[in-house]
């Protein structure tokens, strides 16, 4: 009998780390959680991956692919946590990290702070070198001005430096120059030329997104070989590692390219719902991922999640393809709070992994939105995880008693009930900023929830938008990692060149296409994808000559021809019009040429349901008291275990569905039905 073979995935969470693992021969999946470890990310993979693979008695030599989704980037950003990083630039463009673009970040508060440069002013240092944008002579950096700079540096204790000369996008030997002379003399230091990240023009982002790449550089680089170490040392493959645009790369790659993993975690749920809503044939859906410090939301429409090309993190400007994930502060961990003036606030401050909620009885001692959800019979009154984590619940009415209820005079339910009133505004906010401020109407769309506490707090939520229809995944607390297993290896490349639309213009347009198709060809040879596999797809940003801004529009794989040229300039006028509600005409430009370099190295699995009971009655576990605001009181809610229901059962809310990963709530006027593929399917009663 031949061996068995499986797929792992492992997501790192603020509070859990989620570990899925897949057997190939008929798609079942196992799934697993353990708490994550925030000072060692990979002390919590390791103990994880060996829990999982003791669980299900499976080799570690058996597992074929690893994927891993990580929030290590993002975490050292907003910490602070980041290398000490030096910049070199042109002489004359030192500052341009603090000038930004002129703009306030709010409109009507014009004091409002700008964030701490990524450098600080005495580490960014000038060259007298020149690129220019039109075709004038350039002039070369002198070398000889570098040995004194690093030798500065050297004595500031610099780990990383970036290079950003005006206008590299369009020459980038001066660049490549200064960075191996760098390497001759700082062999230890990361270095991080800007053209290698961001081949693009607009030189404020493209400093800010090369400076930011290069602090992170050494602190990926440790982690991802901790990572490695710690992969071979338990027999499991090297892993692949998720970045911002939903797709996987090598160790290798993610570590020249910290920048483009600062939206893996919440990328990896998206991935994976997007999967299963597809698979269902629900092309038109908002997954709503919530955790223990976030909730994570993003709109798919047609089958494909939206992306964006940059976005702030932090304060910074990063440029760079990625799913168009909106997040807020506001998760199962949320601390709830009462300011000095009497008004309730909850989060964004988390209760985290340590010391968690007070009912976790690990010393918290702040109210938090998982403490809530117990008082109110929503949550087991016993233990979480499968009965592996307790549960206390005199702990939770005692804090919320305290420091909620009891300053502003409520009852400890009504108490209770306005922490996830207050959650649940935060939430729609979030997802308004992704469907109307975009032009999209929520209604038209179904909520994909997932997350540790995304099923728990779905339903308010979707009555409060008027959403028709919720998808809860099978493992819908472990879906991130779920989605590492089904993400295609990615890359994304571009390269700024200005050229018309015209015939006359047809052999540079096809230049500038195959130089970047080369620079992707190079990385599918790096990351080892067989050709049969590779799939090129090919947009372009283009503008009407004279505009400051321009629209992506997808542009056919083959040669550009005087017969399909005109498609292009279609495609670019029709997406004109969609977006600013006109379209004047006029001479066309192609600004920035794009590739997305894809495979697919995995199967995706079938993804099976386990073991189910016979009906309803059967998968009944008991019945606890629960608080709903329609009723006004506790009523006799039926709890049900989500593994033994058999597909196509049906039942009624008030009603509570419990598995190892999450726990799932219908309110009284909700009806729940377990679908072919294990997805328990909520609607609301007319």
């Amino acid at each position: 009998m031949a061996a068995e073979n499986y797929i792992l995935g492992v997501d790192v969470g603020g509070t859990f780390t989620d570990l899925a693992i897949v057997r190939l021969s008929d798609g079942q999946a196992f799934f697993h959680k353990t708490s994550s470890t925030p000072d060692d990310p990979s002390r919590a993979i390791v103990t994880g991956i060996e829990e999982l693979l003791a669980d299900t008695n499976v080799e570690a030599n058996s597992i074929l692919y690893f994927g891993h989704g990580t929030t290590v980037a993002t975490n050292a950003l907003i910490t602070g946590r980041t290398a000490r990083t030096g910049l070199i630039t042109t002489k004359g463009f030192r500052d341009i990290l603090e000038i930004r673009r002129q703009r306030q970040p709010h409109r009507y508060a014009i004091l409002m702070p700008k964030p701490d440069p990524t450098v600080p002013r005495h580490l960014r240092r000038e060259m007298t070198e020149r690129t220019h944008a039109r075709d004038l002579e350039p002039t070369a950096p002198n070398l000889t001005e570098l040995d004194p700079i690093l030798s500065n540096f050297a004595a500031e204790g610099v780990e990383a430096i970036a290079i950003c000369f005006l206008h590299s996008y369009r020459n980038p030997a001066h660049e490549l120059a200064i960075a191996d002379h760098i390497r001759e003399k700082m062999p230890d230091i990361f270095v991080c030329p800007s053209h290698q990240v961001l081949n693009e023009f607009r030189e404020y982002e493209r400093v800010s997104t090369t400076s930011l790449n290069a602090a992170l550089g050494p602190v990926m680089s440790v982690y991802l070989e901790q990572l490695e170490d710690s992969a071979r040392s338990l027999g499991v493959v090297a892993p692949k590692i998720l970045q911002s645009n939903g797709g996987v790369a090598s160790v290798s790659e993610v570590a020249n390219n910290p920048v483009r993993t600062l939206a893996s975690g919440p990328a990896a749920g998206v991935t994976g719902a997007a999967y299963l809503a597809n698979k269902i044939d629900q092309k038109n859906v908002i997954t709503f991922d919530v955790g223990g410090t976030s909730t994570d939301v993003c709109l798919i429409e047609k089958g494909e999640p939206l992306d964006r090309r940059e976005r702030e993190f932090n304060g910074h400007p990063i440029r760079f393809p990625m799913m168009n994930v909106h997040s807020v502060g506001a998760g199962g961990g949320s601390i709830a709070w009462v300011d000095e003036g009497g008004f309730l606030h909850v989060g964004p401050q988390s209760a985290g992994a340590r010391p968690g909620p007070a009912c976790y009885g690990f010393g918290g001692e702040e109210p938090t939105v998982t403490d809530a959800n117990v008082v109110l019979g929503r949550l087991s009154q016993e233990a979480l995880l499968g009965g592996r984590m307790a549960i206390d619940v005199d702990l939770a009415r005692k804090v919320i008693t305290e420091k909620v209820a009891e300053p502003m005079n409520m009852s400890l339910e009504d108490a209770a009930e306005a922490i996830l009133t207050l959650l649940n505004e935060s939430m729609m906010q979030a997802i308004r900023v992704i469907t109307v401020e975009q032009g999209f109407d929520p209604r038209h769309f179904g909520l994909v929830a997932f997350g540790g506490a995304g099923p728990l707090l779905t339903s308010p939520l979707a009555r409060d938008l008027d959403l028709s229809t919720i998808m809860v995944p099978p493992g819908p607390g472990l879906l991130c990692a779920l989605g590492l297993l089904v993400a295609d290896v990615r890359s994304d490349f571009s390269h700024t060149k200005l050229a018309n639309v015209d015939e006359a213009s047809l052999d540079a347009l096809n230049a500038a296409f195959d130089e970047v198709t080369e620079t992707a060809e190079q990385w599918f040879e790096r990351e080892k994808v067989p050709s049969e596999q590779r799939v090129i797809e090919r947009a372009a940003d283009m503008r009407y000559q004279g505009q400051s801004h321009e629209l992506t529009v997808p542009v056919p794989t083959e040669t550009l021809t005087a017969e399909n040229l005109p498609q292009v300039i279609d495609t670019f006028t029709e997406e004109h019009d969609r977006v600013y509600g006109y379209a004047p005409g006029g001479a066309v430009q192609m600004v920035t040429f794009r590739i997305v370099a894809r495979a697919s190295i995995t199967r995706p699995p079938a993804l099976t349901a386990g073991s189910a009971g016979e009906d309803v009655a059967s998968a009944q576990t008991g019945i606890r008291k629960a608080y709903f605001k329609e009723l006004k009181d506790y009523v006799d809610c039926p709890v049900y275990d989500r593994d033994r229901l058999p597909k196509g059962s049906r039942f009624d809310g008030p009603a509570i569905c419990e598995q190892m990963d999450t726990t799932t709530v219908l309110l009284p006027n909700q009806q729940a039905e377990v679908d072919g593929d294990g997805n328990l399917i909520l609607t609301f009663r007319q």
